[in-house]
């Protein structure tokens, strides 16, 4: 289920500004269910090679972490059970991610994403969580949001995403409904003044 990646920050390429570290946010007339009212945090954004992302705000109900750690034959030593489990993304949808606190690190298995936050993809991490050895914050999620190189470009510039600066209040906030308007707001965005068919903002 679990794979690594290799480690590393995401620098900014070329005459594209990465978006890495950012939250995308769905405008309201987005019409792909998928990511309807969702909000992304990006952990890649480079023009050769796209963009990677996990949802934030959006749960698998039919599988809590305590479930998820039964199944991996994992003993957690604390009560993780109430813990949910996201829907990352369409994209490999059995494979995980805990998107966590930089305060964890594994060597060559965990993507730095920025001075704050990291994303790790280790059976090794489910298991220090378990023991409480984790990282400060975390977020367990099932697959992944994914873009070819230039496709969220000419998405955002189709007024179908905003970005705004991540921060953990949002990205581990437990009212995951509460997510999507907060990031709205962060932007200075009244979602009563938006209009479903004028992108700007």
């Amino acid at each position: 289920m679990l794979g690594s990646r290799s480690s590393g920050s995401v620098a900014a390429e070329g005459a594209l500004k990465s978006l890495a570290g950012q939250l995308l946010v769905a405008m309201p007339q987005m019409l792909d269910q998928r990511f309807a009212r969702s909000v992304i945090y990006l952990c890649a954004h480079s023009e050769d090679a796209g963009a990677m992302g996990l949802v934030i705000n959006k749960l698998l109900n039919s599988l809590t972490m305590g479930e998820l750690f039964a199944q991996l034959d994992i003993s957690p030593s604390r009560i993780v059970d109430p813990r949910p489990v996201h829907f990352g993304g369409p994209v490999e949808a059995g494979r995980g991610f805990v998107l966590h606190t930089s305060d964890y690190s594994e060597e060559d298995a965990t993507l730095v994403v920025d001075d704050n936050m990291a994303v790790t993809a280790t059976l090794e991490i489910l298991r220090a969580i378990g023991k409480g050895q984790g990282p400060r914050h975390s977020l367990f999620a099932l697959g992944y949001a994914g873009w070819a190189p230039g496709q969220l470009d000419a998405e955002i510039q189709a007024n179908g995403w905003l970005s705004v600066a991540a921060d953990d209040d949002i990205v581990f906030d437990p009212d995951q409904d509460g997510k999507w308007r907060r990031a709205l707001a962060k932007l200075g965005i009244d979602l009563s003044m938006l209009s479903t068919d004028a992108g700007h903002a």
